[in-house]
């Protein structure tokens, strides 16, 4: 297991929020609250074996930002 610091942009007002992702071999799928407007971000992990990568997806109110 590891831990990926990564900066991301809140889909409600696009303050740039600094996440800790700790990889697993597992999918996780969980929320962040921005720092900024307190809106709940919903944060989806995936862990790429076959290309050696993690995913992941950003979104707000089931609509996916990036």
């Amino acid at each position: 297991m590891s831990i990926l610091t990564r900066t991301i942009s809140c889909p409600f007002c696009g303050h740039p929020v600094h996440v800790d992702i700790e990889v697993t071999d597992e999918d996780q799928d969980y929320i962040e609250d921005c720092s900024n407007c307190c809106n709940p971000i919903h944060l989806k992990v995936h862990k790429d074996i076959q290309h050696h990568r993690v995913q992941v997806f950003v979104d707000a109110d089931d609509e996916q930002y990036y």
